[in-house]
């Protein structure tokens, strides 16, 4: 088994309950816009353009400032609203800055491989909201860098953004680097463009159609000891 000494993570979906923080923050904004809000239909359509400027921004089309605003002037267009995006963005981070819920066995794994391991974690996420959800977090003691890509200039799958933490973590050797990371994407894409191994965290058994070839995947995160031993 091939010896890794640094190992990095992802932070929502794969430590990070960030479908639960986003339905706290969202649901928060709505109410404090007056909105007559429908729980179940609002939340979809505001899912369904957030996912599609975050991947806009992956693909270096949009930039993070662009994105903080589109996405409420997609919703608003659609729902009809003339409601300002500048002030829905603003009340919509507020409340997930409060937002931290961690994913079953995100501390745990944590926890066993500290002190074993360099740990790093890499999200692309704005500043503001990730510093208070991440580096003012339970769990942010255990790594030796947090970057996060509005700060670093560059997001997942970019190169550049591995190059950036690998840099600051005093790290060369890409032999011994692993990310794990929920989406393909990004996380294992990103890796790959890097050319670092990459194990792919599939909770819910989804088909990875995408091309992509992980070294590795996990329903669970304790499965990753195994994979450590």
């Amino acid at each position: 088994m091939k010896k890794y000494e640094l190992i990095i993570f992802d932070a929502d979906e794969t430590l990070l309950d960030f479908e639960s923080a986003e339905k706290y923050a969202f649901e928060k904004a709505m109410e404090e816009l007056g909105i007559n809000y429908d729980k179940e239909y609002h939340l979809k359509e505001y899912r369904k353009f957030n996912r599609q400027v975050w991947h806009e921004l992956e693909e270096g089309l949009i930039s993070p400032n662009e994105l903080k605003l589109e996405r409420f002037n997609r919703l608003f267009k659609k729902l009809d609203l003339k409601l300002d995006p500048k002030e829905a963005n603003e009340k919509y981070t507020n409340a997930l800055c409060e937002a931290s819920f961690l994913l079953d066995g995100a501390e745990e794994i944590l926890q066993a491989l500290s002190g074993k391991y360099k740990l790093a974690l890499i999200t692309n996420g704005l500043l503001k909201v990730q510093n208070a959800r991440i580096r003012q977090s339970n769990i942010a003691k255990y790594f030796h860098v947090i970057v996060i890509s509005e700060e670093a200039g560059v997001a997942k799958p970019d190169p550049g953004i591995f190059k950036y933490t690998l840099e600051k973590i005093g790290h060369k050797n890409k032999d011994t680097v692993l990310m794990v990371g929920d989406s393909l994407n990004s996380d294992i894409k990103g890796g790959a463009n890097f050319g670092i191994d990459t194990c792919w965290f599939n909770p819910k058994g989804l088909n990875g159609k995408s091309g992509l070839h992980p070294t590795y995947e996990i329903k669970t995160l304790g499965e990753l000891k195994k994979i450590l031993q």
